[in-house]
């Protein structure tokens, strides 16, 4: 029988460079050190174009290795999407841009053609094989599971079947669960014992593919792999079976005859099904934030690709394409969009990209239309210092707000949400929770958390956290019954939908709707007004409350603005106070909330009429390989002024927030 054996090994745009380098130390050159003591065992290898970028800086010395055993026919390069994205979620001019690009790259390092693919994610939808073949794939790899959910039985999944798309075919080989599972997690004798029941004169073909930090880089792998020796024994076993097993290249192993015809639904591996419900794009509708990232990776490639060719254009396309890296458009155990420097990497190369599509545009330009595919209309204003959308149907509230110059989505934050894995930090197992390191896989049910009581922490937002919502608060309210969520008696406001109009440089919204006061059931109406400065990063906003009913009216009028402030240990300012940004603060009579994050260029002022403040750490739960952890992921601004208005008669206020970098002129 055949064994092909495919290691994908990946790190997304944005990563900190500690682990960049724990991944090459710990999984990336103790695999292919392993590989040159077995030279019969053969392999395929893919290094995505982030893991490639940072070795030619960090690790050039990788090259030659890899290259010693291209030269003697042991490894396989496949190639991909060059900066690791869901191929079906971006659109055929980019799959085919980032197919090329790395392929290139492999030809020109190594001198090789490849001829394989690595599916990132292995998410699959059955219009691919086009756009692959015309980027000139052969062959790519995903679950049995599609497999299965193609009626296929397991036994069946032996060697590549062909599929195709209006004519254009491709061979897919199918990783199988029971692999996976057992490598490297179960003892070598098990992995063998597999092998061997599968063996018969037909002389099948069995292929394992999947992530190379198993081999290392997870949680106990590398005492388990590399200084217990598990990886060299699978190997020194495999070599011994030589008689009975041949470990081959899917390229090899493309040679041999093709099982037969599929047609595969859209899926993934079985864990990024149950994640997302489903389906992945379900992904798309759980987290409006990641939604928000697409449709922005959408109208930017619109952009960029009307330019002219040239230098300027191709600048442009890799700020794109690395916009496009997978790993924050989605969540799950390995964190995704819940990492705020992963979140923060697609809008620092995705506004780069569109500003260079956008050249020397002076002025304000606002449009209008279904940004965010949800069958209503958002409006967009736009300078050459900041981008804003509005959303008029939900709240009428800024869910995109970028500051060009810096490269920063200053809304960026993470709407607190139930999450599956958060019922087995309510309720673990007698005896479940650990804190020990052990060899461990995603599919493990041990519960570690990085901190204790992180239960207190699962609170759930009634309504998406974005800038500029409204409140009404009673005079009563404290910062952390808001912030829990057990003081907002009129959260509708902050869903409510708001009519809205175009007016030069302005954005004007208007709703209506009733509250409750002492006096009895009242009625409002919020006006509010975006005007976007032509010559620099400000915003100027406008608000106007009239009392429409016919009780008078005691209540709070809050504001509330969210901003990707993510370290916590990044200072905050109420005025002139210096305060640390993670802890609940409230302020009198403040005029001016200064708020900065590291790695910002400048800082974020916000300045009002005297206002009590409440600025409130936005934290969730998240879960990883590693354990639970808390998250920061954004900080809340909530500026409240009381509100007493007799019928007929109306309130108004004038916000001005601007983003300053270091060295500019106040």
């Amino acid at each position: 029988m055949f064994l092909s054996l495919v290691f994908h090994n990946h790190q997304p745009v944005g990563n900190f460079p500690g682990i960049f380098e724990a991944a090459y130390a710990q999984s990336y050159l103790p695999m292919v050190r392993a590989l040159e003591r077995h030279p019969t065992i053969r392999a395929g290898l893919h290094y995505s174009g982030p893991v490639l970028d940072w070795l030619e800086t960090a690790h050039p010395e990788f090259f030659p290795l890899l290259q010693g055993l291209v030269n003697r026919d042991q490894i396989e390069l496949m190639t991909g999407g060059y900066y690791e994205p869901i191929l079906p979620i971006i659109p055929d001019r980019d799959k085919l841009g980032q197919i090329r690009k790395m392929t290139a790259y492999l030809r020109r390092r190594f001198g090789v053609h490849a001829r394989g693919l690595w599916l990132a994610e292995r998410v699959w939808e059955p219009h691919l094989p086009r756009p692959l073949a015309q980027a000139g794939v052969e062959y790519t790899i995903v679950d049995d599971s599609h497999f299965l959910a193609a009626g296929q039985r397991e036994e069946q999944l032996t060697g590549h079947f062909v599929t195709e798309e209006e004519g254009h075919t491709l061979a897919i080989f199918p990783s199988l669960r029971r692999l996976r599972y057992l490598i490297p997690w179960h003892p070598v004798g098990e992995v063998m014992e597999y092998l061997h029941s599968r063996a018969d004169p037909a002389e099948p073909l069995l292929l394992m593919g999947d992530d190379g930090e198993k081999f290392g880089l997870w949680p106990g792998t590398y005492a388990h792999c590399w200084e217990q020796g598990w990886a060299d024994a699978l190997f020194t076993a495999l070599e011994a079976a030589s008689l009975w097993l041949r470990v081959i290249t899917p390229a090899e192993a493309l040679a041999r005859p093709a099982a037969g015809r599929v047609y595969l639904p859209a899926a993934s591996y079985d864990e990024m099904m149950e994640w997302a419900g489903g389906f992945w794009r379900n992904f798309l509708v759980k987290y409006p934030e990641i939604n928000t990232m697409h449709k922005r990776m959408q109208r930017t490639s619109e952009k960029v690709w009307r330019m002219p060719a040239g230098r300027r254009r191709q600048r442009a396309l890799d700020e794109l394409w690395q916009g496009q890296c997978n790993c924050p458009y989605w969540h799950g155990v390995f964190g995704g969009v819940h990492l705020p420097h992963i979140r923060r990497a697609p809008f620092g190369h995705l506004i780069p990209a569109e500003t260079l599509a956008d050249g020397a545009r002076t002025g304000v330009w606002i449009s209008a239309g279904d940004l965010d595919a949800d069958g209503a209309e958002e409006i967009e204003i736009t300078s050459p210092h900041m981008l804003l959308v509005i959303d008029p149907h939900d709240g009428g509230s800024i869910t995109e707000w970028q500051w060009r110059a810096a490269h920063i989505n200053l809304v960026n934050v993470m709407t607190r949400r139930p999450e599956a894995y958060h019922e087995a930090l309510r309720a673990p197992p007698t005896g479940a929770r650990a804190d020990a390191a052990e060899v461990e896989s995603i599919h493990t049910a041990r519960i570690r958390v990085k901190e204790p009581d992180l239960e207190r922490l699962l609170i759930y937002d009634r309504y998406r956290r974005a800038a500029f919502v409204e409140h009404f608060l009673s005079a009563h309210a404290d910062a952390a019954s808001f912030l829990e969520g057990r003081d907002t008696p009129h959260a509708e406001w902050a869903t409510r939908a708001y009519a809205h109009a175009i007016q030069d440089r302005t954005v004007a919204l208007a709703g209506e709707g009733g509250i409750a006061t002492p006096h009895g059931p009242g009625r409002v109406r919020v006006e509010k007004r975006f005007t976007l400065a032509e010559g620099a990063s400000e915003l100027v906003v406008r608000y106007r409350v009239s009392n429409t009913g016919t009780v008078f009216i005691d209540s709070v009028f809050a504001v509330e603005t969210n901003w990707a402030i993510t370290d916590p240990a990044a200072p905050v300012w109420l005025n002139a106070a210096q305060l640390d940004g993670r802890a609940i603060h409230s302020g009198e009579a403040v005029e001016r909330v200064m708020l900065r994050d590291t790695g910002w260029s400048g800082h974020i002022a916000l300045v009002m009429p005297p206002a009590g403040v409440w600025l409130l750490p936005l934290e969730t739960v998240s879960n990883s390989e590693a354990g639970f952890e808390r998250i920061l992921q954004g900080i809340t601004c909530l500026a409240r002024w009381p509100l007493v208005l007799p019928p007929a008669q109306a309130w108004e206020c004038e916000m001005r927030i601007y983003a300053q970098r270091e060295g500019d002129p106040c």
